[in-house]
């Protein structure tokens, strides 16, 4: 039986979605067979926070017990709110996050976005929780990794020292530990 994966993109378009179709290509290859990889597309519905906690939610609960998910950039930054912010009754498997912003500022957009500040408290600790991030992204800097790193001690942290933003669509160390739990 194969293993469900969920992947979430960044952005908020469908240019977004297509330019994280390549990191899913990368993770359906290096995984191979055993693993079934779901890539839904999340448009941007208007609201401010562009649907994503909402739709998020929906995707996880008409998955399985111990679906694996997996998400980028603004996908993740929303996958970690939807997970603190909400009740779940699915048993997650894993969670895997690429390039996540911590946002910050006072902005009426960046509220929209922003984690509450007893997130860390509402995620499950028994849940294996993976951040991944390259020295060189130009997007999203390395030292938000910092914030979660002192709000999440229990998670693993992997610094890549190349890849940009988009891990130069290689997520071949994502696979390995996904293959390793």
């Amino acid at each position: 039986m194969q293993k469900q994966i969920t992947f979430f993109h960044g952005g908020g378009s469908l240019e977004d979605y297509m330019a994280d179709e390549t990191l899913v290509a990368s993770l359906k290859k290096e995984l191979g067979t055993g693993y079934s990889v779901h890539y839904p597309f999340l448009p941007n519905d208007g609201s401010p926070d562009l649907g994503r906690r909402e739709q998020i939610g929906r995707e996880i609960s008409a998955g399985k017990d111990g679906d694996i998910l997996v998400a980028h950039s603004l996908g993740a930054s929303m996958l970690l709110a939807c997970l603190s912010e909400t009740e779940n009754a699915k048993k997650i498997g894993g969670i895997f996050l690429l390039a996540t912003p911590f946002w910050q500022g006072e902005e009426d957009w960046v509220n929209a976005f922003k984690l509450k500040p007893d997130f860390a408290r509402n995620i499950n600790q028994n849940i294996p929780l993976y951040f991944y991030h390259c020295v060189d992204d130009e997007e999203v800097p390395l030292s938000q990794m910092t914030n979660y790193k002192e709000q999440l001690s229990w998670a693993t942290f992997r610094e890549l020292p190349r890849g940009g933003h988009q891990f130069d669509n290689d997520l071949t160390i994502l696979a390995s530990d996904i293959r390793s739990m």
